[in-house]
């Protein structure tokens, strides 16, 4: 049985592991952000965006600027939510603004010389920051605060409404910079942005089925059990066209394991029939839990 005092040690190590992980993926971010979006003059979605438009016409600390709207934005959600903030997402902002304040004067010019190339490097790696950010349970606030408060009193989808803010803050840079190409960078690296964080949230949680038709199932079972560790379910069949009975091993496999399964697969019987597909998510004892 563990003891009371191991579970809570785990658990601090675990939450420093946490805070650690926010700590880089917001560094990641705001370097993609500081070192080639912002420089590139670029105007990008989301609060990051409009704290950039307010300092290429004001010429205001960005990170101070998204502070302040962030601050705003979370009492005002208090107020008309009665939303319970986590302080991982204090945290977030306070981490994500001083990183701003902090990386933005180092690079007056952007990295690379083509503007394209500064759209692409810098979204990848804003996304891959914010994956890792929304994987350890953080978050920089900004305009997911703005859509709840719409959504509580206009029947929206959230994330029809935070498309929708982001393609306002990026085609407001045109009355910027006057430039068409400056816009449809920006939207160019918005869409890069998010599916870097996509893959990056499921990237590590792609899951894949397999069905597997063999006469040698017994040892192919034995085997995916206890040198692949892991478990499957025997499903009762018959061939539709010999009506003879057959046995189906159905197994749900982390993505990176496949290739584990099919050598298994391979060794004891060359000629099993064998299908995989992705599965869009997987519940329970070792996969994910259920979040409602």
């Amino acid at each position: 049985m563990t003891s009371p005092i191991r579970m809570n040690k785990e658990k601090i190590i675990s939450e420093l592991k946490s805070y650690l992980f926010l700590t880089i993926g917001l560094g990641i971010g705001t370097f993609g952000w500081t070192a080639f979006i912002i420089p590139a003059k670029i105007v990008g979605g989301g609060l990051t965006g409009i704290a950039t438009i307010i300092f290429f016409l004001t010429g205001l600390d960005i990170g101070l600027t998204a502070l302040v709207i962030n601050i705003f934005l979370i009492l005002l959600a208090i107020k008309i939510l009665g939303a319970s903030f986590g302080i991982k997402t204090i945290f977030g902002v306070i981490i994500f603004s001083g990183y701003l304040s902090l990386l933005r004067p180092l690079f007056p010019e952007p990295l690379v010389t083509e503007t394209m190339m500064n759209a692409i490097i810098g979204a990848i790696l804003a996304g891959i920051g914010a994956g890792i950010v929304f994987i350890n349970g953080g978050s920089t606030g900004g305009v997911d605060i703005i859509a709840m408060i719409i959504n509580k009193y206009k029947n929206i989808s959230l994330g029809r409404l935070l498309l929708s803010l982001d393609m306002i803050i990026i085609s407001s840079s045109f009355f910027l910079f006057k430039s068409i190409e400056q816009m449809v960078y920006g939207y160019m690296a918005m869409a890069i942005m998010a599916y870097t964080v996509d893959m990056v949230i499921t990237g590590r949680r792609q899951t894949v089925q397999f069905f597997i038709f063999s006469k040698k199932y017994e040892e192919i079972r034995h085997n995916i059990i206890f040198d692949a560790n892991r478990g499957l379910t025997i499903l009762n069949g018959q061939g539709g066209f010999s009506g003879n009975d057959v046995k189906v091993i159905m197994v749900i496999a982390r993505k990176n394991e496949s290739s584990a399964i099919f050598r298994i697969v391979k060794q004891i019987d060359p000629d099993a029939f064998i299908t995989m597909g992705n599965v869009m998510g997987v519940y329970g004892q070792g996969f994910d839990k259920i979040k409602i």
